[in-house]
C-alpha cells in the first residue's frame, strides 16, 4: 500500500509538471485589447492537423447524407459574409490570412454553428433559418466563432485536456494500469462540438467578433440582437448553440459596454 501511495504521489507530481506549458500570446490585442498569455502544451501544427481530420469528417458524412450545402442560395450568403470576415482576420494575427479557410452550411435543424483551429467554418441551417438572422447577426455569429479560431481556445482546451489525460496516464502506469491513448482528432471533435469554452473565452470572441464585423462592415449593434434571438429561443425549449455558448445578462452587458469601441470602425468601414 506505501508503495503504491509513493507511486500515485509521483504520478501527481508529474501531472503538475504537465501543467507548466507555454505561455504565449496568440493574437495581437486589437482595439478591444486582448492580450491574455495562453497555456499551451500541444502545438498548432497537431491542433491544426486533428482539427482539420475532424473536419473533414462532418464534411464527408454531411455529403453523403445530402445535407452539405443543399442550399446554395444560403450557402453562398454565408460564404459572402464569412469571407469578408476572413479579410479582416490580420488585425490580430497576419498569419491567419493564409490559413486555408473553409466555410460550408450543414442542411441541419439543428441552431448551431463552429469554427475549428485552421479556420474550419461550418454553420448549420437551423441557426439562420429559426433565428431568422440578419446579414449583420450572422455576421456577430461568425465573427465570434471565428475569433475563437484566431485566439486558438481549442488548442488551449485541447492541451488542458490533454495534460489531463496524460497525467492519469502516467498514474495508471505507475500504478500497473494500460496507459490510454489519446485521440487528437476525436478530442478536437470533442471539445468543438461537445464542450462549453470557459467564460474568458467567451468573452474575448465576443469582443473580437465585434471588432471583425465592424471592420467589415457589419453593425456591431446588431451582436446585442442576435445573442437576445438565441436567449429567447433557448428559453422556449433548448438551444443547442447555448449548451457550448453561454449567455446571460452580463454578456450582453458586456457586449453593450464595448460597442462604442468598435463603432468608429464600422463608420469608416460602410463608407469605402
Amino acid at each position: 500500500m506505501r508503495l503504491l501511495l509513493i507511486k500515485l504521489l509521483f504520478g501527481l507530481l508529474a501531472i503538475s509538471a504537465l501543467a507548466g506549458c507555454a505561455q504565449i500570446h496568440t493574437t495581437q490585442a486589437g482595439v478591444v485589447g486582448i492580450n491574455r498569455s495562453q497555456s499551451m502544451m500541444l502545438s498548432s501544427q497537431e491542433v491544426e492537423q486533428a482539427s482539420a481530420k475532424s473536419y473533414a469528417q462532418q464534411v464527408n458524412k454531411a455529403s453523403n447524407e445530402g445535407e452539405l450545402n443543399a442550399d446554395p442560395a444560403m450557402a453562398k450568403r454565408v460564404r459572402t459574409i464569412s469571407n469578408r470576415l476572413i479579410a479582416q482576420v490580420g488585425i490580430f494575427r497576419p498569419d491567419a490570412a493564409s490559413w486555408k479557410w473553409e466555410v460550408n452550411v450543414m442542411q441541419n435543424e439543428e441552431t448551431n454553428a463552429y469554427a475549428m483551429a485552421g479556420g474550419k467554418i461550418m454553420v448549420y441551417s437551423g441557426l439562420i433559418t429559426k433565428l431568422q438572422l440578419t446579414d449583420a447577426e450572422l455576421a456577430a455569429v461568425i465573427g465570434h466563432e471565428i475569433s475563437h479560431a484566431l485566439r486558438e481556445h481549442s488548442r488551449e482546451s485541447m492541451s488542458r485536456a490533454y495534460a489531463q489525460q496524460m497525467g492519469l496516464s502516467i498514474v495508471g502506469a505507475l500504478a500497473g494500469l494500460n496507459k490510454a491513448q489519446t485521440d487528437l482528432a476525436s478530442l478536437a471533435t470533442d471539445i468543438t462540438l461537445s464542450k462549453p469554452n470557459s467564460r474568458t473565452m467567451e468573452s474575448e470572441a465576443d469582443l473580437m467578433g465585434l471588432e471583425l464585423m465592424a471592420r467589415a462592415g457589419y453593425d456591431p449593434r446588431a451582436a446585442v440582437n442576435v445573442w437576445n434571438k438565441m436567449i429567447a429561443a433557448g428559453n422556449k425549449g433548448g438551444l443547442e448553440f447555448l449548451s457550448t455558448h453561454p449567455s446571460g445578462d452580463t454578456r450582453i452587458q458586456e457586449l453593450q459596454k464595448s460597442i462604442p469601441q468598435v463603432l468608429p470602425l464600422y463608420e469608416v468601414a460602410k463608407k469605402s
